[in-house]
């Protein structure tokens, strides 16, 4: 079991102008939205990367919305962990389950997670909440990914397993999220 009390969220590079060259992008887009507004209801802290945020641009627009104010990181290595800020955010917060989406699958999210599970965290990738601009390229990140020990879920499954229970403000919060 994922607890939310020992979770944290990234959202990978989610930037305007790679963005509109990731496969299904636009799907892609409502579930990052989904999965963010669902860890806000259950309180999950949330982390937002940007890549080198001048040539790729800003977050895009939905996902900005969603979260609200945020300060991203801006970072020029793949892996969330070649910045500082990154991982001493990491360790403030000291939660080990680090929920992962974003893109591309096959470079920044696989690197960070295969970086997190070196590190002795336990990195959740939530698969309908990642691609690349090729599916292939997603398919074979996401295996390998799933081989080294990364725990892979989707949107709706994680947000009910974080939640664990029915009947209450944040269960009906949630379900109005994922109908």
């Amino acid at each position: 079991m994922i607890p939310k009390e020992d979770a944290i969220a990234v959202v990978v590079d989610a930037q305007e102008k790679l963005f509109p060259h990731i496969y299904e992008h636009q799907q892609l887009a409502e579930n990052l939205v989904k999965l963010i507004k669902g860890l806000k209801v259950l309180k999950v802290p949330l982390v937002v990367t940007q890549q080198y945020t001048r040539g790729l641009g800003p977050t895009i627009p939905a996902v900005a919305k969603a979260l609200g104010k945020f300060n991203p990181i801006e970072k020029l290595t793949f892996s969330c962990f070649g910045d500082p800020d990154f991982v001493n955010i990491l360790n403030d917060h000291g939660k080990n389950h680090v929920i992962l989406m974003g893109i591309e699958t096959h470079v920044c999210v696989m690197q960070t997670a295969l970086d997190l599970l070196e590190i002795g965290y336990e990195p959740v990738l939530v698969e309908d909440c990642v691609s690349s601009r090729r599916l292939s390229d997603k398919q074979t990140a996401v295996q390998r990914m799933r081989d080294e020990g990364v725990i892979v879920t989707g949107c709706e499954s994680l947000l009910f397993e974080l939640l664990l229970v029915a009947g209450t403000e944040e269960f009906k919060a949630i379900s109005k999220l994922v109908k």
